[in-house]
């Protein structure tokens, strides 16, 4: 890194240190290290090992990390800056100008449909060296910033935007205030970083890395003080009553009076409604090609447990209900044909990205059990938190015993460390058996099931693997920020495990 600084001596503008500089720092953006936080080992680690080396490149790499860099990076980077400067190191003219850029404008290109908003930032050095900051952000993906790149030919850029509106009805060009846009892309790049710790696929671009830290600098040159605009077609939060009569209505519509088994149609709505209620920013009425087949293929797959009827009537339904909604939220009738194309290409691979659990051999009555809420994501981790539950043991039949009941919990958990009775501690240990079982089927915090996996996969023992998670558990106590931290952070068992 620090070779690679020796470039910086030789670029013309600040624009062109702050570029290469957030490329470097992108390079360990969203990777994990052993041990301890990557931001703090490479990112701090580099500011004090420039500090060290004392060189112009060193200098003119620590003043660009004191505007790039995360919090701590900033304050370490720039303290060592100084003292750089004091001691008369050299450091190019343009050194002056990093970071002194002021915002020129804010615009955002919206389609239609609602799944994204491409937002277009300018700023200038003193009025010199225009550029914009483009982001994309996703909001069938949570709203989360999923691309960023940035160019120094504005008119061109804002041109060409407003010609592509111009032409097309199903897209939108405004401009916006700087503290509506910051607020917007804010809350974007929190997403995009939430979306790193669940262990999702990757969903941002492959130059997101390279800009992340410029974006992140350059919004806070803007503005505060706005709440984050409302994503298009957004509407108040539903209550389980409205959400209940916009079913109805759905129901008695004329989109719904072909489907043939009203009480699968009823279920599947709920489904629908709850989705884009909970999924998309209170948006139920909301259709498009992208969000109909993430819902269809990706999301139902994944959370909801469905019975054979709604299997079958899913897809349907889902034709029924763009036909219903498409007119209530003014959707341009080509951009109703495409949602619809895209739910009937959609069809055909539902069946094949829809796995029913009693396909595997599991029986419906014991997925029900684990499954009262029909949460299908929390199949793999309440099966491993309560592996005995069908047969005999002993006078007790297992088969009769609910998992999401705390006296029967409790029962089935005695029965699982039948051969610790002896434990002088067992009432205490059961106790932290309790706690973890119940994190376990809730799912809090996330990083508890996905440590566990981790160690799963390394090999180790389900009874050693529950050991190593009560001994943290224990350790931090009542901490969720500081639980889900030390969870997220384990990599193995310790040769000697805790007991």
């Amino acid at each position: 890194m620090l070779l690679a600084a020796r470039e910086l001596l030789a670029v013309r503008s600040p624009l062109d240190a702050e570029l290469m500089v957030s490329d470097m720092l992108g390079a360990w953006w969203g990777k994990r290290l052993r041990g301890g936080d990557v931001e703090q080992i490479l990112g701090e680690g580099l500011v004090d090992y420039a500090a060290k080396a004392g060189s112009p490149a060193a200098l003119t790499l620590l003043i660009s990390i004191a505007y790039l860099g995360t919090a701590r990076q900033a304050a370490k980077a720039e303290g060592a800056a100084l003292a750089l400067m004091e001691s008369d190191v050299a450091r190019p003219r343009w050194a002056d100008r990093v970071g002194a850029v002021k915002p020129a404008g804010c615009f955002v290109s919206r389609d239609e449909y609602g799944d994204q908003d491409t937002v277009v930032c300018t700023f200038a050095y003193n009025g010199d060296d225009t550029h914009a900051l483009v982001v994309v952000v996703d909001y069938n993906r949570h709203g989360m910033a999923r691309d960023a790149w940035v160019s120094s030919q504005v008119d061109k850029l804002l041109e060409q935007a407003r010609l592509e509106a111009a032409g097309n009805p199903m897209l939108r060009f405004e401009e916006i205030e700087p503290q509506q846009a910051r607020a917007l892309l804010e809350f974007a790049m929190k997403a995009t970083n939430e979306s790193l710790g669940r262990k999702m696929p990757r969903l941002v671009s492959d130059s997101y890395s390279a800009y992340h830290a410029f974006a992140r600098s350059r919004i806070k040159a803007l503005p505060p003080g706005r709440k984050r605009p409302a994503p298009h077609h957004s509407e108040a939060p539903y209550a389980r009553e409205r959400r209940a009569m916009l079913a109805a209505e759905f129901l008695a519509s004329d989109a719904a009076e072909n489907l043939s088994d009203p009480s699968a149609a009823s279920r599947c709505a709920d489904h629908i409604i709850d989705y884009g209620c909970d999924q998309d920013f209170n948006r139920p009425l909301r259709v498009s090609p992208t969000k109909c087949e993430t819902f269809l293929l990706d999301w139902l797959p994944r959370k909801v447990m469905l019975s054979p009827a709604e299997q079958d009537a899913i897809p349907h339904v889902l034709s029924a209900w763009v036909r219903f909604a498409g007119p209530k939220i003014a959707l341009p009738e080509q951009g109703l044909r495409a949602t619809l194309d895209a739910v009937w290409e959609a069809t055909a691979r539902f069946t094949e990205a829809y796995r029913d659990p009693t396909t595997f051999g599991l029986d419906r009555s014991l997925v029900e059990r684990l499954l009262p809420d029909g949460d299908l994501s929390a199949l793999a981790r309440r099966a491993f938190a309560f592996p005995l539950l069908q047969g005999r043991h002993g006078a007790t039949d297992l088969d009769r015993l609910n998992p999401a009941d705390d006296a029967d919990r409790r029962i089935l958990l005695e029965i699982d460390h039948q051969g610790e009775l002896g434990r002088l501690d067992l009432e205490e240990h059961l106790a932290w058996h309790e706690e973890i079982a119940g994190r376990l089927w809730e799912g809090d915090p996330p990083q508890l099931w996905e440590a566990a996996q981790r160690l799963i996969d390394l090999g180790h023992d389900r009874h050693d693997v529950l050991h190593v998670l009560i001994e943290i558990a224990e350790r931090i106590g009542d901490h969720p920020d500081e639980l889900a931290a030390a969870f997220d952070d384990i990599a193995d068992i310790p040769d000697e495990p805790p007991v």
